[in-house]
């Protein structure tokens, strides 16, 4: 994969202009890449489950003036993408109005919990996007890796590469680092 989306023959106003334009039944997701648009259906009850439980441990150790997004569209500028991760950590004051992508730079954490259909993007293209936003923490959730469900923390992003990777199964903590500070019971997952 490049970053050299300024060299591509989409621009952000375009990728903008197209998001804006989309029409997808109510819970629908849409992501756009230079690979092309994929929309994704509402998500199903465990993986529900499992981003509301999220959502309720990160909301005590949230800086001030940011809050936990669900499905809050990510615009990544640099690469020309826009993601929807499943739970994301951003500041109040940077989020757009109407349907805009928050700009990736503002996101402190993104969260994907994957399904059978898109694990392996969540695994290998949105790592690297939010590598390259560079988004500073990348939590996956994985009910689908092959070695068994586990959860990984992928963080301190370097030139478009997590520089530290932390994977454990299901079942046990795992460290949130700052400015979030928290030890993440996994046993619910």
């Amino acid at each position: 994969m490049s970053t050299a989306f300024a060299d591509s023959a989409l621009t952000w106003e375009y990728l903008l202009h197209t998001w804006r334009a989309l029409e997808v039944p109510e819970g629908w997701r849409p992501e756009l890449a230079v690979e092309g648009i994929q929309i994704a259906p509402p998500p199903g009850g465990q993986h529900n489950l499992t981003a509301a439980r999220l959502h309720r441990a990160l909301l005590p150790v949230v800086p001030d003036g940011h809050e936990v997004f669900q499905t809050q569209g990510v615009g990544f500028r640099n690469v020309g993408s826009i993601y929807v991760p499943d739970l994301c950590v951003a500041p109040v004051a940077a989020i757009p109005h109407g349907s805009d992508p928050v700009p990736t730079e503002h996101v402190l954490l993104a969260v994907e919990i994957t399904s059978r259909s898109n694990a392996e993007h969540d695994r290998k293209k949105k790592r690297w996007a939010y590598a390259h936003g560079p988004v500073p923490q990348y939590l996956l959730i994985d009910a689908f890796d092959e070695d068994g469900p586990a959860v990984s923390l992928f963080s301190d992003p370097v030139k478009g590469v997590y520089s530290r990777t932390i994977r454990i199964p299901f079942g046990e903590p795992i460290k949130i680092g700052a400015p979030f500070g928290i030890d993440l019971d996994t046993a619910g997952f």
